[in-house]
């Protein structure tokens, strides 16, 4: 517990929990994206055409969009479990003060306060 309340053991096991999460989903968005681009490389198809409904290529570039966002996120939980470790996890990266814990409950991986999030 830090003498701003944030209890360090209980985020940095929401943060870990999260990332384990994450990473399923970005494996899963990775083999996806890579699945449906060697569905398509033998197939003789103009499905940039058919009226009937999405792409191939839409649906690849959703399925990379989904991977991208993934890794970002990934890199943050990242972030800020090495901030639990050297001790400035819970606090803004402008002004020093404290995170409140519902915005940490919310975005464990919140680098700002309120404040200085807009």
């Amino acid at each position: 517990m830090t003498d701003d309340g944030v209890d360090l053991a209980r985020a940095r096991e929401r943060l870990r929990a999260r990332l384990a999460d994450v990473e399923r989903l970005l494996a899963g968005q990775t083999a996806l994206a890579a699945e449906i681009a060697e569905s398509g490389r033998d197939a003789n198809v103009d499905d940039e055409h058919d009226p009937e409904g999405s792409t191939l290529a839409w649906e690849r570039q959703q399925a990379a969009a989904l991977a991208t966002g993934a890794a970002a996120e990934r890199e943050r939980l990242l972030a800020a479990l090495a901030r639990v470790d050297d001790g400035t996890y819970g606090r803004c990266e402008v002004c020093g003060r404290p995170i409140p814990a519902g915005r940490l409950e919310a975005r464990p991986a919140a680098t700002r306060c309120v404040e200085h999030a807009r």
